[in-house]
């Protein structure tokens, strides 16, 4: 198995355009060095999994909205845990949703973090500069 040069990509799935926007200013800001890879609805983020096994590099973390079109994201989420191979990725639900029942959901499913989303912009930069630092950082990921 070969190192890769790169550090491993984020996975980011939010359909909002101006949340999408904050998010990867926030990240700009801060020169993350791994690349965002987005995916605009639930279909698109499960759409990956055909792309890891075809070789493409694990993402460091998945941000992953909630009220997402086509497939919503616990249903995303519900899929990739329960995959033997993509269970193991990080999974960070970035959601505007307050509703306890998504949250309880979330962990029982097997979500990593749960995060209402700043509605400001220096507070969305604490939570990117958090992100970068724990997911990407600090965090030992299975090989």
């Amino acid at each position: 198995m070969s190192l890769s040069v790169n550090p491993p990509p984020i996975l980011l799935v939010e359909d909002n355009p101006m949340d999408l926007d904050l998010t990867l200013r926030a990240f700009t800001r801060k020169r993350l060095t791994n690349m965002i890879q987005i995916a605009r609805d639930g279909e698109e983020a499960l759409a990956y999994m055909a792309r890891w096994d075809a070789g493409e590099q694990l993402p460091a973390v998945i941000l992953l909205d909630i009220n997402l079109p086509k497939i919503n994201g616990l249903e995303v989420l519900r899929q990739l845990k329960a995959h033997e191979r993509y269970r193991r990725i990080p999974v960070v639900v970035l959601t505007s949703s307050r509703e306890d029942r998504d949250l309880q959901t979330a962990y029982d499913i097997g979500v990593n973090s749960y995060i209402e989303k700043p509605v400001n912009f220096s507070k969305f930069m604490d939570v990117a500069e958090h992100i970068e630092l724990y997911w990407c950082v600090l965090n030992e990921r299975p090989h």
